[in-house]
């Protein structure tokens, strides 16, 4: 399944609200199928950490780090994807572990 990410003005993909529908509606649905979800950010600039947050933090506390070998992270800047490492990291928990070494 590929999703296409439609960003708002200038290139931002920062509506939490679209991002959990497209969580609720597309992406868990199919993880939970075990298709593998393309994010293809292609159209985006830039996403804030809330959208990506919304858009896949639940299946990634949900299916652990394993769910990565479903999610594809197509075509996206330098940016968004640094915004997207920082979700990953945080929901499986690699901030807590840091702060308790």
């Amino acid at each position: 399944m590929i999703i296409r990410i439609k960003p708002g003005a200038n290139g931002l993909a920062e509506d939490k609200d679209e991002a959990r529908e497209l969580r609720l509606s597309a992406v868990l649905p199919a993880l939970e199928k075990g298709d593998k979800v393309v994010l293809d950010f292609s159209e985006v600039g830039f996403a804030t950490q809330s959208f990506v947050h919304a858009l896949i933090g639940e299946a990634l506390q949900r299916h652990k780090i394993g769910v990565l070998d479903l999610l594809e992270f197509r075509s996206c800047s330098s940016t968004v994807r640094s915004v997207i490492e920082l979700v990953v990291d945080y929901s499986l928990g690699g901030f807590a572990a840091e702060q308790a070494s």
